[in-house]
């Protein structure tokens, strides 16, 4: 088998401890938090300082972080970077444990007020057994990121309770409409309602962002989600949070169909899309049909998987490896319209 990253989630997720019955590890000071218990971290201000972390991939230039730097400054706010965050070993940014030793001391650090990841890649599953979430739990902090960066804002919410983030990485593109939600629900902590764009042409019809309704209606739950292959990789480990009622969100990139057919097969198969409340997925770029014929679409994939279930459920949310972000808060409360492509948040993500 070729070692591809996809290869490589399929080992990781084999390789974590498995939980008891209970959904609690034997180690009795890491135990699950109760999942009523929600923790919030506190909303960015100017002058604050976000440590930077690479807990994945490692940076190809480092060139780049000056512009991460510049980009938040430009927020009002200080990027400190962490011990490890350049450093390199093959495709990922140093050993485990100091991928690891960078997400615990941004947290045990009473200066930094924030945490946000430089890059994606792979390599968070390998670290979710060395954080220490005892340190992470009683310092609360905004976690933001996407792609690889999922394992570590679901571990975070399943282990400690804590909101995260699925935003921007340190080296997006942080355009008018990615840098707006941020701002709105970081800084300013609102309720946001999130609607894709309406970008019409000289045909006064909307070509590009366009959502594909599967089931029509509204359903309320808790925001869960990320990338779907790197939740995929984790099924089976105790870094999961409980999925009744809530709503999963996902995304992915270069996937060919058979692959999200598959990996929406072991959602199934594992019991977690019978027990969701609503379904949003984002973007699946570049995940095209390969050749002409003999490959199904994605609009049939999803008829066969997301259609029977009969919850709210929709395609094509500004969710995923795109320019134009949503700002996703894991664990909070929200709402969301099938039919009109909405996700309403019902309280704030920040305190």
């Amino acid at each position: 088998m070729k070692l591809t990253r996809r290869g490589f989630c399929a080992l990781a997720g084999s390789a974590v401890p498995f939980a008891h019955a209970s959904g609690r590890l034997s180690d009795a000071g890491r135990l699950l938090r109760d999942p009523e218990s929600v923790l919030k971290p506190l909303r960015l201000k100017r002058g604050d300082s976000v440590g930077l972390i690479s807990p994945g991939g490692a940076i190809a230039r480092r060139s780049d972080v000056g512009v991460v730097q510049d980009t938040l400054r430009s927020l009002g706010l200080n990027g400190v970077l962490g011990r490890n965050a350049l450093d390199r070993r093959g495709y990922l940014a140093g050993t485990d444990s100091e991928r690891a030793a960078d997400v615990n001391a941004m947290f045990a650090d009473t200066r930094i007020d924030a945490v946000l990841a430089l890059r994606g890649g792979w390599g968070c599953n390998r670290i979710l057994p060395l954080l220490d979430y005892d340190v992470i739990r009683t310092n609360p902090k905004i976690l933001m990121g996407y792609s690889d960066v999922t394992s570590l804002l679901v571990a975070l919410y399943a282990r400690c309770g804590l909101v995260s983030f699925h935003g921007p990485v340190g080296i997006s593109t942080w355009n008018s409409a990615t840098r707006d939600y941020v701002r709105r629900i970081l800084f300013d902590a609102e309720a946001v309602k999130m609607a894709n764009p309406r970008r019409v042409g000289p045909s006064r019809v909307q070509m590009r962002d366009r959502i594909h309704t599967i089931t029509p209606g509204k359903a309320r739950g808790r925001l869960i989600g990320g990338n779907l292959s790197v939740l995929v990789s984790m099924m089976g480990s105790p870094y999961l949070p409980d999925w009744e009622g809530a709503i999963l969100f996902l995304e992915d990139t270069d996937e060919a169909i058979y692959r999200i057919d598959r990996m929406l097969t072991h959602l199934s198969l594992a019991g977690v899309l019978p027990r969701l409340a609503g379904i949003v997925f984002g973007k699946c770029t570049d995940c095209d049909p390969e050749g002409d014929h003999g490959s199904l679409t994605l609009d049939q994939v999803f008829d066969d998987h997301l259609k029977p279930l009969g919850i709210p459920a929709w395609y094509g949310a500004m969710i995923g490896h795109i320019s134009d972000k949503f700002t996703l808060p894991v664990g909070v409360e929200a709402e969301i319209d099938a039919a009109a492509g909405t996700i309403t948040m019902l309280e704030p993500a920040v305190r």
